[in-house]
């Protein structure tokens, strides 16, 4: 199996941020089928909704995987990133 890398996946989706929870639902619905129907390589870890846009958290072989991702479930695909590190308060400590 191959190593997953992790990727911050910017969306433009008008008004985002005014769906309602079923509106939201809906999305992660599809999601969640396209991610069933692609199958390993790829795992959707969480999202965040501001405003405008989202920013997914996933795991991913590649940036096709995530591309297929889009494609499969019609959530419109903007800037993919690859994430080099993590840091947060911790980090400090070293």
């Amino acid at each position: 199996m191959a190593t997953l890398k992790r990727y911050i996946i910017e969306r433009e989706i008008p008004g985002i941020g005014d769906f309602s929870v079923t509106e939201l639902c809906g999305a992660a619905r599809a999601s969640n089928q396209a991610l069933s129907t692609i199958g390993s390589g790829i795992q959707w870890q969480h999202s965040y909704v501001a405003d405008n846009k989202t920013f997914c958290v996933y795991l991913a072989e590649g940036e096709e995987a995530i591309r297929k991702h889009s494609e499969l479930s019609g959530i419109p695909l903007g800037k993919i990133t690859e994430v080099a590190q993590i840091i947060d308060p911790l980090t400090a400590n070293n």
